[in-house]
């Protein structure tokens, strides 16, 4: 097993530079590095599966990237997209034909079966109709999370799926990464005793925060999902997947404090570019962070030559909900929200959702009967309690993922679906439906209890 000099480790951990990371409470008896494990399962392919991408958004885009780098592993023969420039975008960058190029996902279904795979990548709400469709045609499917923002919806394309032989896989791309796989494999082994307690933090980060769930499109939980689904579902698998027993009871609590018209600061205006008097100071102008500092621009479908973004840039602005007002949107979902899950075996996990901070990641520490695992997103450091010994592990991206999102748990999801395709074989997914479904209920019944004020039963109906 690589280790890291100790020079490593304090830059690793922030310390040279005075930074506030995850430190160790005492010296570390042994630091090493996480690697990728080899796919025991993984065959090199005699030709690509084909695959259709359905919306092709931010997330199409991403597994389209990884056709681009791994050609003879998949190949994109169709797109449906409604927004012209992305469907050009996607066409001209895979190279599909006029006729595999589609604007609504039911038109991909209106013509006989032409690919392997069908990708739906579409807004939340339309994540049912195409998954039914696509299983009654018989493609196998990567769908993208959350499943849908209906409970009953996500069990309806579970139960066609018992009856279906094709592959689903659902977008839970953190179990790939090598940082929570390690992270899982540091829980299961026994080595501190019995599981007491779990507790984790997501901070969105008050940029990311205002960009995606004040600004942007899951803004209104009623026209897409609430935000426990639409941006924590993968920190609720990971918490299932930690304590490897089914939630039973939640209780929640969250609201919106700060992103509303109240709070607007005197001398603001509708929209950035209007005149506010206090944009300069503003952490969440939209000047400052799509125009200037260049930030997220993905969604604002501009051009890809730099010297042709700035114009086109400050006209969205003008005519987007990415140029208003954070104080002055119809936004609804919460900024800070805290739900605490019961599991089997006597586990308690809490779980927080910030939107007020300066970092975009997670932390996680995990109680044991024998000791204690904390992790940031990056290190992981275990204390046994009997030794006092502490280990820190230091996480990286399989290297040839390195360019993939989530720490490589993009493309890493990718591999795994392509192989379960090519192989035709369900047992080789790690994110199954079946898996997925757990953790979505367990949003569903978050949600329930923070408007409700009451704790609710997690059950499978």
């Amino acid at each position: 097993m690589p280790t890291l000099n100790r020079r490593d480790v304090l830059k690793t951990l922030g310390l040279t530079a005075g930074a506030a990371a995850l430190t160790p409470t005492a010296q570390a008896n042994e630091i090493r590095e996480i690697t990728f494990p080899e796919n025991p399962d993984y065959i090199p392919l005699a030709q690509p599966i084909t695959a259709i991408v359905l919306g092709a958004g931010n997330r199409g885009n991403v597994y389209g990237r990884y056709a681009v780098a791994y050609p003879s592993d998949v190949k994109m023969v169709g797109v449906a997209e409604p927004n012209e420039f992305r469907n050009e975008r996607f066409a001209k960058t895979h190279g599909i034909e006029s006729g595999h190029r589609f604007k609504t996902w039911e038109d991909v279904f209106n013509v006989p079966k032409f690919a392997d795979a069908v990708i739906i990548s579409t807004p939340d709400t339309l994540h049912y109709g195409p998954a039914i469709k696509a299983l009654e045609m018989g493609y196998n499917i990567l769908l993208e999370k959350p499943i849908s923002p209906s409970m009953q919806e996500c069990l309806d394309i579970l139960a066609a799926t018992k009856k279906s032989k094709s592959i689903i896989a659902v977008c839970h791309v953190l179990r790939y990464t090598a940082y929570f796989r390690k992270l899982k494999e540091l829980c299961a082994s026994g080595t501190l005793g019995e599981m007491i307690s779990i507790n984790h933090l997501e901070g969105i980060e008050h940029v990311h925060m205002a960009h995606s769930y004040v600004r942007g499109n899951w803004h209104e939980s009623e026209k897409t999902n609430p935000i426990i689904l639409a941006k924590s579902s993968h920190d609720l698998d990971i918490m299932r997947w930690i304590a490897n027993t089914p939630a039973k009871t939640v209780s929640a609590y969250g609201n919106l404090k700060w992103f509303k018209l109240e709070n607007a600061p005197a001398g603001s205006t509708e929209r950035c570019v209007e005149g506010c008097k206090v944009e300069r100071e503003c952490p969440f102008s939209a000047i400052k962070v799509y125009y200037e500092q260049k930030k997220r621009i993905h969604v604002l479908d501009v051009p890809e030559d730099p010297a042709l973004q700035g114009p086109a840039i400050l006209e969205r602005l003008k005519t987007s909900n990415y140029g208003r007002c954070v104080y002055r949107m119809n936004n609804d979902q919460p900024d800070h929200y805290t739900s605490i899950f019961q599991f089997g075996n006597g586990i308690l996990a809490t779980f927080g959702l910030e939107a007020f901070t300066a970092w975009e990641s997670r932390k996680t520490r995990v109680m044991f009967s024998m000791g204690e695992i904390e992790g940031d997103n990056d290190l992981i450091k275990v204390t046994d309690f009997r030794t006092k010994e502490v280990t820190i592990w230091k996480a990286s991206a399989q290297k040839e993922f390195n360019n993939s999102g989530h720490g490589g748990g993009d493309h890493g999801l990718m591999q795994n679906f392509v192989q379960a395709v090519a192989q035709n074989n369900r047992a080789l997914l790690t994110s199954t439906i079946d898996a997925s479904i757990e953790s979505h209920v367990m949003g569903f019944m978050a949600e329930a209890s923070r408007k409700s004020g009451k704790s609710m039963d997690i059950k499978l109906k």
